[in-house]
């Protein structure tokens, strides 16, 4: 199995409102050597996280111990910029398992999929009022229904549907990348092969 299996998580959150992410800010292009998609969750925003004598800076979000959780979420605009998978890997290997935007990259949209990351994207109007959850209670739950294809604030009752494809969304649902799929349905793909005249 690639990743977890998605279901429904509830879960607190981590919020990043700025705009316009690019991947370069998720992961810094000088982390990109490895082709092994563990390690890189240590340098998520390595840049905005750490100074240049690697002593956190206490200001950034993910150094604040009053946020935690599996869900981030980022301005709108989120994972623009270059198509490096890595982001993706970096925000997985974080232990994010959610990221949820107004708008995001249709590349990294694509490769949080292929990795286990669910992205979630909602109204601008629906984005603030969970970033104003956030800011009055650190502690407040999301949860993200993918059989339902639902993201409920669970303070507040607001909800919100959002969009997947019906390929990833099983994907999601049973923990398989492409190659697990393909796996999975090995017995088919057998008995069609002997069934079809060269």
């Amino acid at each position: 199995m690639a990743y977890d299996k998605f279901n429904i998580l509830t879960s607190s959150a981590v919020p990043l409102p700025i705009e316009n992410v690019d991947t370069d800010q998720i992961i810094p292009a000088r982390f990109l050597k490895a082709t092994e998609r563990k390690g890189f969750g240590d340098n998520l925003f390595r840049d905005w996280r750490y100074n240049s004598d690697d002593t956190p800076k206490e200001h950034f979000v993910l150094n604040n111990p009053i946020y935690s959780g599996k869900i981030l979420v980022g301005g709108k605009n989120f994972g623009s910029g270059s198509s490096r998978e890595h982001a993706a890997w970096a925000v997985y290997d974080y232990g994010f398992r959610c990221v949820v935007s107004s708008f995001f990259a249709d590349i990294f949209r694509n490769n949080c999929l292929n990795v286990g990351v669910l992205p979630v994207q909602v109204s601008p109007e629906f984005l603030d009022n969970i970033f104003k959850a956030i800011e009055a209670d650190p502690n407040t739950q999301l949860e993200i229904n993918l059989p339902e294809q639902k993201i409920t604030i669970l303070a507040t009752g607001e909800s919100e549907s959002f969009d997947i494809n019906g390929y990833k969304k099983q994907n999601m649902l049973n923990g398989f990348d492409d190659i697990d799929y393909l796996l999975n349905i090995k017995g088919g793909i057998q008995k069609f092969a002997e069934s079809t005249p060269l």
